[in-house]
């Protein structure tokens, strides 16, 4: 299996343990997973376990959820007009503080 396909087996895994509000650890990935019938090299649960040690998911997982409903939104907001261009202000503002570093993004 593809280090992408190992890495989501190992993600759907910590959302399941966490949503039971078990401890995220790799054994415990790894017998989620083989559960599951993925297969997965057996780096990839060790990598997450350690990753995941101490880590607020919830905030994690609503901060992402809230990053990737701007752009819908802003998409939806089109007819709206004002809306948009107000996020886009904000999004050139984070360019031009890129560029005040000396770098961006891309360099």
């Amino acid at each position: 299996m593809s280090n992408s396909g190992g890495s989501a087996a190992c993600v759907y895994a910590a959302l399941i343990l966490h949503a039971d509000n078990v401890e995220i650890t790799a054994d415990k990935l790894t017998t989620l997973i083989n559960a599951s019938g993925a297969e997965v090299e057996p780096i990839w649960p060790t990598i997450f376990a350690k990753a995941l040690v101490g880590k607020d998911l919830e905030g994690f997982l609503f901060s992402v959820g809230s990053a990737a409903a701007a752009p819908a939104a802003g998409g939806a907001a089109a007819a709206g007009g004002a809306a948009e261009e107000k996020k886009e202000e904000k999004v050139e503002e984070a360019e031009e503080s890129d560029d005040d570093m000396g770098f961006g993004l891309f360099d």
